[in-house]
């Protein structure tokens, strides 16, 4: 079956930079895109960044700029750059595969999702 196991996460301080990456298993890794989302204490999970099959990305406003999704087709991996941390961004980080091909900013655009990664930006 699908499994998507993320790490990277930690603490880092305001300012800083992480790089989370995403393995994935049990799927056409290539064909199907992929996203990021996020959710901090008390919130919905939002979307952060989307990457097609083809390798066309979106970003939530919120991070447009400063984090980047990049994905390894060869190594079946996603990776999300974020630099310029700043403790807003502090949540949960999940990665997630599309229904299809294309990405979309929905969470029900999307099929399977990793168990998590923390991710903490001290001020």
């Amino acid at each position: 079956q699908v499994q998507l196991v993320e790490s990277g996460g930690g603490l880092v301080q305001a300012g800083g930079s992480l790089r989370l990456s995403c393995a994935a298993s049990g799927l056409a890794f290539s064909w199907y895109g992929m996203g990021w989302f996020r959710q901090a204490p008390g919130k919905e999970r939002e979307f952060v960044a989307g990457i097609s099959g083809s390798g066309t990305t979106i970003y939530a406003d919120s991070v447009k700029g400063r984090f980047m999704i990049s994905r390894d087709n060869a190594k079946s991996t996603l990776y999300l750059q974020m630099n310029s941390l700043n403790p807003e961004d502090t949540a949960v980080y999940y990665c997630a595969r599309s229904l299809g091909e294309v990405v979309g900013v929905e969470r029900s655009q999307y099929a399977n999702w990793g168990q998590g990664t923390q991710v903490t930006v001290s001020s």
